[in-house]
């Protein structure tokens, strides 16, 4: 469900309605970052970048505050989460076309949406912060705030991961490079240093997770894999509670999407999430 539901949510930050949406509330728009924080971060309200960075996790703080300390000047949490809305809504309406008003797409997004009504979000602030916000209208707009409130409910749950397995923003990422989820100069995007980046490779090679080259070991391979197992147990209750007829239901319904989302271009060849890499 993770794989189906990613791109239609992820597309969104690479989407020219989300940064003409952005350009308009006077964002920076000639790199994706600034409107990225902007709209993921939204619904926290007025977050610092120290709250921000906590939540987000592999960003350097140094990035975060870069991006973060002017955000809420520019434009109000509230207006921000306006002009997401707006933009789901003009970008589902042209990836999908006629469909994005179809009966298929109405059935999808009201599983959807039970399954994200279902999530505890204990300990969970992204997640806990998307689902507290009135739900949109058209289905379409439902269809993306649920995928929204179940990736960012899997991501948390992916940090508390992180956190069991003693891995650190830095060692995160230095981890999930070791396995070939993306490339070192991908993952580069997350603001830190060559330094950082190396003293972290240092520390995991101390504990014998990665080779001197950076590549990981047998035991790296193993702690990653078990960060995706404690990951995916934390992000099966939805699935649960809509049960296996529906859940497969929802997966039938979501294909479509699935691959005009994919074919759309617009997500990047090479991204940090390592589907299918561990």
């Amino acid at each position: 469900m993770w794989h189906l539901l990613e791109p239609l949510h992820a597309v969104f930050y690479y989407a020219p309605e989300a940064f003409e949406e952005a350009a308009a509330l006077g964002y920076d728009v000639t790199e994706r970052w600034p409107s990225y924080f902007a709209y993921r971060a939204a619904p926290l309200g007025v977050a610092g970048s120290e709250r921000v960075a906590s939540a987000f996790y592999s960003f350097s703080p140094r990035m975060v505050a870069e991006h973060i300390e002017p955000a809420w000047r520019t434009a109000s949490p509230e207006a921000v989460l306006a002009a997401r809305d707006r933009a789901v809504d003009r970008m589902y309406r042209g990836l999908f076309g006629e469909r994005a008003h179809s009966p298929e797409l109405a059935e999808a997004a009201a599983l959807a949406r039970r399954a994200a009504e279902s999530v505890s979000t204990a300990a969970r602030p992204l997640a806990a912060a998307n689902a507290e916000l009135p739900w949109p209208e058209p289905a379409h707009l439902q269809l993306w705030r649920a995928a929204t409130i179940l990736r960012e409910h899997r991501g948390d749950g992916h940090l508390a991961a992180l956190l069991i397995a003693d891995l650190d923003p830095t060692e995160s990422l230095v981890s999930f490079a070791a396995i070939g989820a993306a490339s070192v100069a991908r993952f580069e995007s997350r603001g830190w240093t060559p330094a950082e980046w190396s003293t972290a490779r240092d520390r995991l090679a101390a504990r014998g997770l990665v080779d001197a080259d950076g590549t990981a070991t047998e035991a790296g391979r193993s702690l990653r894999r078990e960060v995706e197992r404690h990951t995916d147990r934390l992000a099966a209750a939805p699935w649960r509670f809509l049960g296996p007829a529906d859940t497969a239901r929802l997966a039938d319904l979501l294909g479509e999407f699935w691959v005009a989302a994919i074919g759309s271009g617009l997500l990047p060849s090479e991204t940090t999430l390592g589907i299918g890499k561990v």
